[in-house]
């Protein structure tokens, strides 16, 4: 069990700093927003363009795990997203729950927590993983984009989805990344030192900036978090399992892997494209506070039983 601990211990130590930071008014209320910019435009793309330039298509290529990872968030995302439109005939809120329930932090708990616990080879699956994300990111933006313009032209709609996701900084990041390991091409020292400060800097000041993010208080309805909630942190992981394990087979640290990233924590991504989309953001609030302090039992579970404790 300490090795349990040793693995979570420094992820939730970072948030619960920037929760008390932001308690004691040593952050401004404004922090969490900033900060979130800080990782979303600068650090995080840094980080995942780095990877992605020195890894290649090689490493990145695994088409088992790939699919393995992408169906259990399609199945949970696809559940989640056509309950909530049957309850409430609203396709751009159905949207971002099934988001809600199905958008794993991986970027910002994933790469470490699969780093201490899997050792180098883990990062990896991590990173396929935060793309994959991403892709569901992208994906949950184009239902909203329909729901939201649904009295507007096709082409219209249209338009307004590709510009949506050609200005997405986590998006475009790592496909040029990999355009740009493609080339053969050297990126210029001074160059690459900036890129590898901003992609240091992107765990600890995301992680700090969850911790910020879950003072802010919701209004929801507790009911429906809930149920998201626990999609989010039993379904989804469960469902990986089984496709990962007992149908593709996967190798014992892939599948770990896919167990672990499947069981993270609702991300600030719905959150922040409520806010961009200027929706009520209450219920994602709550999910990702509830999947956040819920996951510290649930994650130390499934990386106890991945370590064969």
């Amino acid at each position: 069990m300490f090795y349990v601990f040793n693995v979570v211990f420094p992820v939730f130590a970072l948030i619960l700093i920037g929760y008390v930071c932001g308690r004691s008014g040593k952050l401004g209320a404004s922090a969490s927003t900033e900060l979130n910019r800080f990782v979303v435009w600068l650090a995080l793309p840094a980080q995942l363009f780095n990877f992605a330039a020195n890894s290649g298509w090689k490493t990145l290529w695994q088409p088992a795990f790939i699919t393995a990872f992408l169906l259990s968030c399609l199945i949970v995302f696809i559940f989640v997203l056509l309950l909530s439109w049957f309850r409430n005939c609203d396709l751009a809120a159905a949207s971002f729950n099934g988001l809600s329930a199905s958008y794993s932090n991986t970027g910002y708990m994933g790469i470490p927590l699969c780093a201490l616990a899997l050792g180098q080879d883990g990062i990896a699956p991590a990173i396929i993983s935060t793309f994959i994300v991403f892709g569901m990111f992208a994906l949950a933006t184009v239902f909203i984009e329909i729901g939201m313009l649904s009295h507007k032209k096709s082409h219209e709609i249209i338009l307004s989805v590709i510009k949506s996701l050609c200005t997405n900084p986590l998006l475009v990041a790592p496909v040029a990344g990999l355009l740009w390991s493609a080339s053969d091409l050297h990126i210029y020292d001074p160059l690459a030192q900036v890129i590898s400060f901003l992609a240091a800097a992107a765990t600890p000041c995301a992680l700090v900036s969850i911790g910020l993010f879950l003072m802010q208080k919701s209004e929801a309805a507790p009911s429906q978090a809930w149920g998201i909630s626990f999609a989010k942190l039993m379904i989804q992981p469960a469902i990986a399992w089984v496709i990962a394990g007992p149908i593709m087979d996967l190798p014992n640290l892939w599948l770990s892997a896919i167990v672990i990233l499947s069981a993270l924590p609702t991300g600030t991504g719905p959150f922040m494209l409520a806010q961009y989309y200027k929706v009520d953001g209450s219920v994602i609030s709550r999910v990702v506070l509830m999947t956040t302090v819920g996951s510290l039992l649930t994650l130390s579970l499934f990386l106890w039983w991945s370590n064969g404790v």
